[in-house]
């Protein structure tokens, strides 16, 4: 039987290959940004071998990476004022100001708060005092997905509803949501203090899911970018149309249109750009051994 082939050797730091290891690539140290960001990541999206957040995680100081799950049966999330001052066991105990279901897919979204015995959506409690005082005070929110399951000693066909934390987030006063919505604001014009911002990533249409799925982003400013500029993705990963960048390229345009340093934020870009380097070159010389046989993309 012949020997199972080895494992190439990884980088426990940036996820790659040891050798196209991006850690040496960096030649400043960790940028202290003053605009926190929080990367809501899609499950599917954290090994992609080119998901760009590695080199944000490795270059950006205050920043928060967040696994997020599709809806696949029914989550809730709980809503709570930040500037309570309940212990944690407390806050366990304490109805949460907002709560909400969502199904599968996020068709159907029902809310309730402490205020209201009506169920309003989202956009109806955006313009309520409630909404108003989650925004100017902060708040946490808490994902609670629920999941199927088989019954220990039961039959498999036997199933049972189990509920599982996914995330608990602190959103501070002054967060946005950086993401092109109708009504959205074009980061070059925005008129007022951005101290966090949080950043979807994942496909283009695993970031809708992940928006339309977690319907407390509706609570924050929604900011865009209008830059007109092709991403350095080049030919290497499919973009859904023109004016798409990856979610590094959103995070520095965005910091750098709302008046952060930009030199540091530069160096971040270089690096991203040597990343993609490596992959196009990986796939030429793929192709090359491949043919006159049907090529097939080497992901690093």
């Amino acid at each position: 039987m012949d020997a199972a082939p080895k494992k190439r050797p990884y980088c426990s730091a940036c996820s790659k290959p040891v050798r196209v290891c991006l850690c040496s690539r960096f030649k400043a140290p960790l940028l202290d940004n003053s605009i926190a960001v929080t990367v809501l990541q899609h499950s599917l999206e954290k090994n992609h071998p080119l998901n760009s957040i590695r080199i944000a995680s490795l270059g950006l100081k205050n920043l928060t990476v967040v696994t997020v799950s599709d809806v696949n049966t029914e989550a809730e999330f709980h809503i709570r004022l930040l500037k309570s001052k309940l212990s944690s066991e407390e806050e366990e105990k304490e109805e949460p100001l907002i709560a909400a279901t969502v199904s599968k897919n996020g068709y159907t979204c029902s809310v309730l708060h402490q205020t209201d015995s009506l169920k309003p959506d989202f956009d109806q409690i955006l313009a309520s005092q409630v909404g108003q005082d989650a925004i100017s005070n902060g708040f946490m929110v808490k994902k609670l997905q629920r999941k199927l399951g088989n019954k220990p000693n039961k039959k498999l066909d036997e199933e049972f509803e189990e509920q599982d934390e996914e995330f608990e987030i602190a959103v501070p006063p002054g967060t946005a949501l950086l993401f092109p919505s109708k009504g959205s604001i074009d980061v070059a014009v925005v008129n007022f203090e951005v101290k966090h911002l949080i950043v979807l990533d994942g496909t283009w249409q695993k970031a809708k899911r992940i928006y339309y799925e977690n319907p407390w982003l509706k609570l924050l400013p929604h900011l865009r970018l209008n830059l007109g500029k092709l991403s350095l993705y080049g030919e290497v990963r499919q973009q859904p149309k023109e004016g798409c960048l990856s979610t590094i390229e959103s995070v520095v345009f965005a910091m750098k249109g709302l008046g952060h340093d930009q030199e540091g934020l530069d160096a971040l870009l270089d690096v991203f750009e040597s990343m993609v380097g490596d992959q196009r070159r990986f796939k030429d010389e793929n192709m090359s051994r491949s043919q006159p046989r049907a090529t097939r993309g080497l992901r690093l």
